[in-house]
C-alpha cells in the first residue's frame, strides 16, 4: 500500500481525501434522505433505519475513494450520485412524499 501511495502525487491523494469525507458526506446524506422516503413502515422507523444503513454507505464510499484507479472518476460518480439522489428527494417531496 505504501508504494502505491508513494507513486500519487500530493494533489491525488488530497482530491481522494476530500471525496472521502466532505463529498461523501453530502452523497451519503443525500442518500439517506432518499432511503428514509422510500421505506415502507412510518416515518420514524424508516428514518431509523435509513440512518443504520447510511454508516455502511458512508463506510463504503470511503474505502472506494482510496480503492478506485481515478481520482477525477471518484469525483465525476459521487457528483453524479449526489446530485440525482438530491433530484429524487425533492420530487418526492414535490410530489407529496413523507418529509
Amino acid at each position: 500500500m505504501a508504494r502505491i501511495l508513494r507513486g500519487a502525487g500530493w494533489r491525488d491523494i488530497t482530491a481522494r481525501a476530500f471525496a472521502a469525507v466532505p463529498l461523501n458526506y453530502a452523497v451519503t446524506g443525500a442518500l439517506t434522505m432518499l432511503i428514509a422516503r422510500l421505506l415502507p413502515g412510518g416515518a420514524q422507523q424508516a428514518s431509523i433505519g435509513a440512518t443504520i444503513f447510511s454508516f455502511a454507505i458512508f463506510a463504503a464510499i470511503a474505502m472506494m475513494a482510496f480503492a478506485v484507479r481515478s481520482a477525477a472518476r471518484l469525483w465525476a460518480g459521487l457528483i453524479a450520485t449526489g446530485t440525482i439522489a438530491a433530484f429524487a428527494d425533492w420530487c418526492l417531496i414535490a410530489w407529496g412524499g413523507r418529509l
